[in-house]
């Protein structure tokens, strides 16, 4: 579906013209964008950050008005936003380059309050096998009980598998590219004209990709990101956003959203915009050194598989070289067959700087057991028992003397 035009001011339209979308260029966009206005008394660089509940007004008429100004990043009252977390939207936009953002508590809460927006009682959805465990358990454990029937779709389905599943009710068609834990990289471009096609909403999680996908270029109508991971970059903050591409999916999201109570914290909204000013330098870093580190790996005798979208064996891989610019820094490792999931685990204990831990895209590396936590209804494809790497910002070299200790101990 065609995406509206954001009403952006002039200098922020003249900030997004003159740095592109680049990737190499996205640290100018994000020092620039979103910036308070310099005045005749002065003004601080950073946006402050306003705590509060009650908005006040000078009379009854006006507050009796503020029903349309919740759906214009406008203030009413403090679970309906407040102003730091509108400068965080209006960032969100231009960097997905949507029509409107909605901030939420969690990337959780940006999956379901997402898919609330967009399904009813005797609606269909179609997941993704590959999609985040928890979105998947929302789903049947959560979205069953009001009468929304799921079914789960191969990361990797053709077309005409994907208009094989379709019914006559489906109303969301949801992605995640890559794959949760499996990196499956999906063929957007052909799930939206499915979507167009049949009447439904693409929703995408888009969270490994941000500043490499443009989303709504590809015919998604709505963006979900964990800004936990790498927009606040700290491992400090739990947030989420959803961003639209025309005015009436926005209506649909901020109106689920305002009545389930839906929304962000001033402080940590605050965070995760100072995050963003330096996400770019940290996903350059993070990208290089995952790469270099996953190509590595991929020659280790103990791996019989690496899957990074940017391997040529990954799957999808070319629908990652087709549609994205970059890539991030987390991604699949499979051990050989002869080793159990036991033994691995005795080798992922053993790390010294790789902390072992949910989450992904701080600063600091991370690993998690793919094999026993990941739920898949349709083979995932591994042989030998399989993990999630989470590269931060420490020396490369030094992470890989680290996997090396951490191999002899798989190996005992």
């Amino acid at each position: 579906m065609a995406k509206e035009h954001s009403p952006w001011d002039a200098k922020q339209k003249d900030v997004l013209q003159d740095v592109g979308r680049g990737w190499h260029r996205l640290s100018t966009f994000l020092t620039h964008v979103g910036r308070p206005t310099p005045h005749s008394d002065g003004v601080f660089v950073n946006h402050s950050v306003a705590r509060g509940s009650t908005v006040l007004f000078p009379s009854i008429s006006e507050m009796n008005a503020d029903g349309e100004k919740a759906y214009q990043h406008q203030l009413v009252y403090g679970a309906m936003g407040n102003p730091v977390q509108h400068e965080l939207e209006k960032v969100l936009t231009a960097l997905e380059e949507g029509l409107h953002t909605q901030v939420v508590s969690s990337g959780l809460a940006a999956c379901t309050v997402a898919l609330l927006a967009f399904l009813g009682s005797g609606d269909h959805l179609l997941l993704p096998d590959s999609v985040y465990g928890p979105t998947r358990r929302f789903a049947m454990r959560f979205l069953t009980r009001f009468g929304v029937e799921t079914s789960f779709y191969p990361p990797m389905a053709e077309e005409d598998q994907i208009r094989a599943l379709i019914q006559p009710n489906t109303r969301v068609i949801f992605a995640e590219s890559p794959g949760s834990h499996t990196f499956e990289v999906q063929d957007i471009p052909m799930l939206a004209r499915v979507a167009q096609t049949h009447g439904a909403r693409l929703l995408l999680d888009n969270t490994w990709g941000i500043g490499a996908f443009k989303p709504f270029d590809h015919g998604v109508d709505v963006s979900i990101q964990a800004l936990t991971k790498y927009p606040s970059g700290h491992a400090d903050v739990v947030i989420g956003a959803i961003i639209v591409s025309r005015e009436d999916d926005w209506k649909r999201l901020r109106s689920a959203a305002i009545e389930m109570g839906e929304c962000a914290g001033a402080d940590d909204c605050w965070l995760t915009l100072r995050g963003l000013r330096t996400m770019a330098v940290r996903l350059e870093q993070q990208s290089r050194s995952a790469l270099s580190l996953a190509r590595w790996l991929k020659e280790r005798p103990e791996v019989a598989r690496v899957r990074h979208p940017a391997l040529p064996d990954c799957p999808g891989h070319h629908f990652w070289k087709r549609d994205f610019i970059g890539a991030s820094g987390l991604f699949g490792v499979e051990l050989k067959p002869e080793f159990s999931a036991s033994m691995m685990e005795r080798m992922l204990d053993s790390f010294h700087l790789f902390g072992i831990g949910a989450s992904w895209g701080s600063f600091e590396s991370l690993v998690l057991p793919t094999t026993g936590g990941v739920t898949r209804t349709h083979p995932d494809g591994f042989e030998g028992p399989a993990f999630r790497v989470s590269v931060g910002l420490e020396d490369v070299q030094d992470l890989k003397e680290d996997f090396v200790h951490a191999f002899r101990k798989l190996m005992e």
